[in-house]
Parts: structure tokens; sequence; C-alpha cells
């Protein structure tokens, strides 16, 4: 990260910095489960040009680095809109085809499957079925007595007919 800021900042003419709680920001992202380098260095280098680019008066702040995640994210999740992403691996719609049968696949409202396909790709991501559920119910869960996150994703995959062990198995 230090190395392609220091090229970025050569390559524009000025020196470019990330502000103390920008970098802790953007590596606590870049260190997570949540961001899959998909583009390997290619992602890594385009968004550290971006983010010394946009740098108002040399500096890179905390909104910049979340403006730049959100895209991240963006990125990640539709490069695979052809059924592969970049490196050739399998995109969430085709998850969803070998997960489920095709009437069941051809039942599914559009927000139904892409919040499955959201679903599964944290599902992957994570270690085990407790992990994904504190991921995915990350604010709903402060508000409830009980908190038992794995019954809730439980029941989620079930309502599609799916079991954990299928789904982080089929990413094998």
């Amino acid at each position: 990260m230090d190395h392609m800021l220091a090229r970025s900042s050569a390559e524009i003419g000025r020196s470019v910095r990330f502000n103390a709680e920008a970098r802790a920001a953007y590596l606590r992202f870049a260190k997570s489960g949540e961001a899959p380098w998909s583009g390997n260095f290619r992602d890594l280098a385009a968004s550290i040009t971006r983010l010394a680019t946009l740098a108002e008066g040399g500096r890179i702040s905390v909104d910049q680095v979340e403006a730049e995640i959100e895209r991240l994210r963006w990125l990640w999740q539709h490069a695979g809109d052809d059924h592969t992403d970049p490196l050739g691996e399998a995109s969430p719609a085709a998850d969803l085809e070998r997960l489920l049968a095709p009437e069941a696949l051809a039942a599914l409202d559009c927000f139904d499957r892409l919040q499955l396909q959201s679903v599964i790709r944290i599902c992957r991501q994570s270690r085990t079925l407790s992990d994904a559920g504190r991921r995915l119910f990350d604010k709903s869960r402060e508000q409830r007595a009980v908190v038992n996150d794995a019954d809730r994703l439980r029941k989620y995959l079930g309502k599609f007919g799916l079991h954990w062990d299928a789904v982080v198995g089929e990413a094998a």
C-alpha cells in the first residue's frame, strides 16, 4: 500500500498521504474477509491511485476511503455478472444455479436472488455458521434480547432448501 501510494504520488507530481483514521479504515477493510481482491494487485493499485488522485490537499480522508470501499464492494459484486469473474471463478449467479433446482431458481424474485447471492458470498468468506451470522445480522442483533445468529442464518438458508455445508462446500 505504501509503495503504491509513493508511486501514485510521483505520477501525479505531489505528495499524498492517508490521515491516520483513513489509513486504519482502509487497512482494516483490505485485510478483512470482505475484501477478496479478485483483481489482485490491479485492484489495489487502481484503488490507491484513485484515492491519491482525488485527495484534496494531499490528504486521503476517511470519507474518501469509505467511498472507495463502497466502490470496491460494488466492483467485486458485479465483476462476475457474466457468470465468471476476471480470474475465471464462478459468479454468485452461477453459484445459485448449482445450489438450487431450476424451478426453485426460476421462482425467485430478483430481490431474493440478489440477497441470497450476497448471503452465500458472506457464508463462504466466514469460518463458521456463527461467524457468518454475526456478519449478516450485525445491526439487528443489537436489538434482540436473545442473540442466536447461527440459528437465524440456518433458518434463512432453509427457506431456500439450503444447508450450511452445501453452501460452503460448493466453494471448494
